[in-house]
């Protein structure tokens, strides 16, 4: 169990975090800044003259899974945005759903789906591409060169607001865009509606994703059921400070279809909430289907809905909820604890922080730091310390996480004041 006197402090700064009105700000400013980005990038996605348009080819069957192939039209989007394109999704026969996007999610564009135009070519630059009107993009391994508008960076325009609002600026930024992208279409804001009934899914509610399959022994450890329930149990502690917890609701998100099962014979005491077709139709040889499409979507929207995320962040679903997460709260940057990896965004540019306080080496795995050094940071291993490069030093080794703060880098991008003086005129 957690100590009482951490459960308090806790419980204090939540509270301090609502004082004066502060609360009631960022509810606001949350939602403006939101509106303000969706606002612009659907007047990017409407443009008066399809055929004039300046536009941006992706296609969507990148070889991987919905987490991965969502991540792909994120960075295409990115790209669009930076570069003033209309985004053409190409989505035709795509691995889950052969009639397209479109059958699953709104269109991405209302006025401007035709990716013909007068020149065409593969990305070669922004500069050497400015003549060109339909240019091609590849997967984010093979681009080249790469411009500056891949994440963790955030627009200059913005950066002020964001970064007195939200606690990890880059995570908003992109969620902006999965926000877009994943508008559901009637039936399947429907099957959103009838399964949260009959789930019986409401808060207080802790989420937990177990990703295992394809990815343990590769590209992730293998954790029991009980390293996630530690932290489980923590946020429960919290959250009965803050509301009345009738029960220990669990949203068990998996592609292990017996876990379930063996989540509820260890910890009776908690209420399991999961849909084990769900885990059926994750497993490997089912997952690329309409139904397990179905089932991944559920998933990523329960965990997103949830007060607090257990999960581990080498998966592309449990980063899609987290980024997903954002736009339900004005900053929920901190309502997550992933068992492996830091987030990131697969293709991003370096992650780097700033040194706020000297540290001199206790071991031998220790690297030095002076106020001002940039580190390049390769990991957070979850016990006070994190691992990374300090690029002054060309040194790579750990340092105590909490003697850094985030770089966070900044991008010009294009403004739409067309767009903002239309949302203007709206309110």
């Amino acid at each position: 169990r957690i100590k009482s006197d951490l459960v308090s402090i806790m419980t204090d700064l939540y509270y301090l975090s609502q004082a004066d009105g502060v609360g009631e700000w960022r509810m606001k400013e949350a939602k403006d800044l939101s509106d303000l980005v969706q606002n612009r990038i659907t007047y990017l996605q409407n443009p008066p003259d399809c055929s004039k348009a300046r536009k941006l080819v992706c296609n969507i069957n990148k070889g991987c899974g919905f987490g991965c192939q969502l991540h792909h039209v994120v960075y295409c989007f990115m790209i669009a945005y930076g570069t003033q394109r209309t985004l053409i999704l190409e989505s035709h026969n795509w691995r889950y759903a052969p009639g397209g996007w479109e059958t699953v999610f709104l269109p991405v564009s209302n006025t401007c789906t035709d990716r013909s135009g007068a020149t065409t070519g593969h990305w070669s630059g922004e500069a050497h591409d400015k003549d060109v009107q339909v240019v091609e993009l590849p997967i984010v391994d093979s681009l080249h060169p790469r411009p500056p508008y891949l994440p963790l960076a955030i627009p200059e325009d913005l950066a002020p607001r964001l970064q007195r609002l939200h606690g990890d600026p880059s995570v908003w930024w992109v969620s902006q865009f999965v926000k877009y992208l994943v508008r559901p279409q009637a039936w399947l804001e429907k099957e959103i509606q009838q399964s949260t009934a009959k789930l019986g899914f409401k808060h207080p509610i802790v989420g937990v994703h177990v990703r295992r399959t394809d990815k343990v022994g590769t590209e992730a450890a293998f954790h029991p059921i009980e390293e996630y329930m530690i932290h489980v149990e923590e946020q429960f502690q919290l959250l009965a400070r803050r509301v009345h917890v009738d029960k220990k609701r669990v949203y068990l998100a998996t592609d292990d279809p017996s876990l379930l099962q063996e989540a509820k014979n260890k910890y009776p005491e908690y209420e399991f909430i999961s849909d084990n077709s769900i885990s059926w139709s994750a497993g490997l040889h089912n997952r690329y289907t309409e139904n397990s499409l179905r089932g991944v979507i559920l998933d990523i929207h329960f965990l997103s809905q949830t007060d607090f995320l257990v999960c581990t962040f080498s998966s592309q679903v449990c980063r899609v909820a987290y980024e997903l997460m954002q736009m339900l709260r004005p900053d929920a940057s901190s309502f997550f604890y992933s068992l492996d990896d830091i987030y990131y965004f697969g293709g991003q540019n370096a992650h780097n922080q700033i040194a706020i306080y000297p540290h001199q080496p206790r071991h031998g795995d220790d690297i030095p730091l002076e106020p001002g050094d940039v580190v390049g940071v390769a990991g957070n291993h979850w016990d006070g310390y994190s691992k990374g490069v300090n690029r002054k030093l060309g040194r790579t080794g750990l340092y105590p996480s909490y003697k850094v703060k985030e770089k966070i880098e900044t991008v010009k991008y294009p403004t739409y004041p067309e767009a903002d003086k239309l949302l203007t005129a709206q309110k």
